[in-house]
């Protein structure tokens, strides 16, 4: 049988001459009621220590713990265990990306461009699409069409000094690439220009690229973004949705800032003219 143990990030710390609390995997501090069991039999249960101490009231103690997630009787697994995340892009963003995808149980695979319309729709697959350039027309029309077969679509691309990470898609309805395109050009008094960068009529990129530093945060972000569509999404703190979340992410000091996105609805074609007829 296996025995309980406390909760990644959770711990019980004993203040000089004062009852035991808990510290969460929150940061909260909760006061613990032992009863009539002592502190020492408690974290020797729930930690590697060699007490084998037991009683109803200790076992009822552990359970409470259990049931508010403080303790677990499983091993973790890893978040993305029975996930495939598909990568394609820019090495210098997909290789950190394919290393911490991996180490948080994903079974990953590159692909081409051209095997993003063959992919078989499937609820635990993903794919991951990194540009260290803007996005040229047209690129990404293909890969939007991934989430109304219900498989997760997120990207990065780079825009100067910024590289943007781009909403979860994992279910029509969600935010697109297009719709990211429509909601930034309806953002800015600057739309035409914004749209001739985008369409090409710029002068040569000049960087910056992403250093090994920013590379491995931006793989971190969207490592982040994958761990939330695997579990469900459950939604903390005071941050924005992976779903809902763009990210600017400056390459020359490394600050993230969030803006919230939401899906372009469907507008019906305007009716045809009918012709007049005089009078």
């Amino acid at each position: 049988m296996n025995r309980s143990r406390l909760a990644p990030g959770a711990g019980i710390v004993t203040a000089p001459g004062d009852r035991p609390v808990l510290r969460t995997s929150e940061g909260e501090f909760l006061r613990i009621d032992t009863g009539r069991v002592g502190p020492g039999e408690l974290v020797d249960r729930l930690t590697e220590g060699e007490g084998q101490a037991s009683s109803a009231e200790l076992d009822r103690l552990v359970a409470a713990f259990e049931e508010a997630g403080h303790a677990v009787t499983e091993p973790r697994r890893p978040p993305l265990t029975g996930r495939t995340v598909h990568l394609l892009g820019e090495p210098v963003l997909t290789e950190p990306l394919a290393r911490f995808a991996a180490a948080e149980g994903a079974e990953v695979h590159p692909i081409t461009a051209d095997d993003v319309a063959g992919l078989e729709g499937r609820r635990d697959t993903a794919v991951v699409w990194c540009l260290d350039s803007p996005v040229p027309e047209g690129l990404w029309d293909e890969a939007d069409r991934l989430p109304a077969r219900h498989t997760a679509w997120l990207r990065c691309h780079r825009e100067g000094a910024h590289t943007w990470t781009e909403p979860l898609a994992s279910a029509p309805g969600d935010v697109t690439a297009a719709h990211v395109r429509l909601r930034r050009l309806a953002a800015t008094a600057a739309h035409r220009e914004l749209a001739a960068y985008w369409a090409g009529h710029r002068t040569p990129d000049t960087g910056p690229h992403p250093t090994e530093p920013a590379a491995a945060l931006i793989a971190a972000l969207l490592t982040a973004d994958l761990i939330a569509w695997a579990s469900g999404e459950p939604h903390r703190g005071p941050g924005l949705p992976a779903r809902r979340r763009l990210r600017r992410i400056d390459l020359r000091d490394l600050t993230v800032t969030e803006h919230p996105v939401l899906p372009v609805p469907e507008v019906a074609p305007l009716p045809a003219p009918t012709a007049r007829t005089a009078p």
